[in-house]
């Protein structure tokens, strides 16, 4: 699993499946609208200016880092409250789909859908293509990384296997920067 997956799975063990929807929006629209910027040209960005996919890196690093102490420091939903208010926040809309936008995997995953699969007699028709089959079948498999989250809170329940959990998450987080660290 990657980062995406990884914190879907966090945030519906700590906020609930109806909380984590809009990190799951965020997610699948974020990815299409970066999949028609990557095949609208960004690779001739990074082509013209490499300096800008080592920026790119080093945000991707930070913000990754970020969301590992996030998760990591998540607070549990309050034992009356049940899932419908947590002390902590999950990821936004708009957070989640800006995230996009740093995650190393989403965008090898962006670079490498519109060069295989992008048909380059259809033009930019083909790329809009390749980026609504991305966001409409990225939905049912990020929805199962929420529910599974969800699905483990009955046995994180305690707030010592929760905190374990939260470590543990934020850890494999941090082991997604092994590839932009050894390049």
């Amino acid at each position: 699993p990657g980062p995406n997956n990884l914190m879907l799975l966090a945030s519906g063990t700590n906020y609930g499946l109806r909380r984590t929807v809009p990190h799951m929006f965020g997610i699948s629209i974020g990815f299409g609208v970066m999949v028609l910027g990557v095949g609208a040209g960004l690779m001739q960005l990074f082509e013209a200016y490499p300096s800008t996919y080592i920026v790119l890196q080093v945000l991707s690093a930070l913000y990754l880092t970020y969301l590992a102490w996030k998760i990591a420091n998540a607070k549990p939903l309050s034992a009356d409250a049940g899932t419908a208010t947590a002390e902590g926040k999950p990821l936004t809309f708009l957070q989640a789909a800006a995230f996009q936008w740093v995650n190393p995997k989403a965008l090898g995953m962006a670079i490498t859908a519109i060069t295989t699969f992008a048909p380059k007699e259809q033009g930019f028709l083909g790329i809009v293509l390749v980026a609504v089959t991305f966001s409409v079948v990225n939905m049912p498999s990020i929805t199962t990384w929420a529910v599974l989250g969800t699905q483990m809170k009955r046995f994180l329940s305690n707030p010592r296997r929760l905190r374990l959990f939260n470590i543990g998450a934020a850890l494999t987080l941090l082991a997604c920067l092994y590839p932009i660290l050894a390049s």
